[in-house]
């Protein structure tokens, strides 16, 4: 059993394909593509990965910045993460956040999506 509240995340695209390539550059990781039942998708880790996480998937995203908020890892620190979501086509729509766990900055994938990458 799962000691975290969240155990996997969906996230709707337009373009799996388009989404793919922002994620991959801003995460710095090769994202797989799956064709199989129920849906192609694209999972942000091995399914065997015991940690939290999910996929993208062909649906109708929310309109911009209305849906709900996935919190991703900063991969190399905030500035560089945010300038790869501008690079590719993203929005950053906060300056960074400090918390007492680390700092964040609000952002939005091409779809309008809500992200956050978060840095310890």
């Amino acid at each position: 059993m799962s000691t975290n509240t969240c155990v996997w995340f969906e996230i709707p695209v337009a373009d799996l394909d388009r989404a793919r390539a922002f994620y991959s550059a801003v995460l710095r990781r090769d994202l797989s593509r799956q064709d199989g039942d129920p849906n192609p998708m694209v999972a942000f880790t091995d399914m065997s990965d015991p940690g939290v996480s999910g996929h993208l998937y062909p649906g109708k995203p929310p309109a911009a910045g209305t849906g709900p908020t996935i919190h991703l890892s900063a991969p190399d620190g905030l500035d560089a993460t945010a300038a790869r979501v501008r690079a590719a086509g993203g929005a950053v729509v906060s300056d960074p956040i400090e918390i007492p766990s680390g700092s964040f900055f609000y952002a939005t994938d091409p779809d309008g999506n809500s992200i956050g990458f978060f840095a310890v």
